[in-house]
């Protein structure tokens, strides 16, 4: 099944849980002895806090009452109270050996990237995947915000040159040894997607030696039949 145009198209939420599950079952068909493949939310990685503030709302309290003392049960208003916006994090696909995380697949949504802070919170969360040693491979399929890539932003946060990726589009990272320049060699597949036209198939690495080859198409065709897309 082609790639849909999601610009205009609703019900990702449900396409996105039923790819990840396909590309799940995939992959674990795929996998060498000792490698597990499972579902989560996302580890706890950070390379840096982002550098944006989130947005937020404010109530300001006039706090004229006195401090409790010890012993008093009555607690005092705080001097303000804030909404903090919150990001609700989207299953993603792990891979561990060893009981260590050797790879991930995080599927993209609208919600990842329709503001800075989100922006800025998901980069992060890429980087620091790359930073820690894990393979992983990003396929984002919805255009929106024009100008914006993960892909590049990743180039960006790691000082490599690389052309220009913009979504939608998969990324597939490898990190491999050390570099006789100084860091680590980072091996990268990276495959231009198109609403109408068929999927490909991406690498995702396993170590510097194994990969599964991750059938795009198939599991799409899968998720979006189930989803009821035509």
């Amino acid at each position: 099944m082609p790639l849909h145009d999601w610009s205009n198209l609703s019900g990702w939420e449900g396409v996105h849980l039923l790819w990840i599950a396909e590309l799940l079952r995939h992959i674990k068909s795929e996998l060498p002895t000792g490698f597990r493949a499972f579902l989560g939310s996302g580890p706890a990685l950070a390379v840096g806090a982002p550098s944006v503030r989130p947005d937020i709302a404010v109530r300001a309290h006039e706090n004229t009452e006195p401090l409790a003392t010890s012993g008093q049960s009555h607690t005092t208003e705080p001097d303000i109270e804030v909404a903090v916006a919150e990001l609700e994090p989207a299953p993603a696909l792990f891979v561990e050996h060893d009981n260590r995380l050797v790879a991930a697949v995080e599927l993209v949504s609208p919600r990842n990237k329709d503001r800075p802070f989100a922006r800025a919170t998901y980069l992060n969360r890429y980087v620091s995947y790359l930073m820690e040693g894990i393979h992983l491979m990003l396929i984002d399929v919805h255009r929106r915000p024009a100008g914006f890539s993960f892909a590049d932003e990743i180039a960006k946060a790691l000082h490599f040159d690389d052309s220009a990726l913009p979504a939608p589009m998969c990324v597939s990272y490898r990190v491999g040894e050390p570099a006789a320049t100084g860091g680590r060699l980072l091996a990268i597949w990276r495959r231009p997607l198109s609403s109408g036209a068929p999927l490909p198939k991406v690498p995702l690495p396993l170590d510097i030696d194994l990969e599964v080859e991750v059938d795009l198409e198939a599991t799409y065709h899968r998720a979006a039949a189930d989803a009821y897309l035509t």
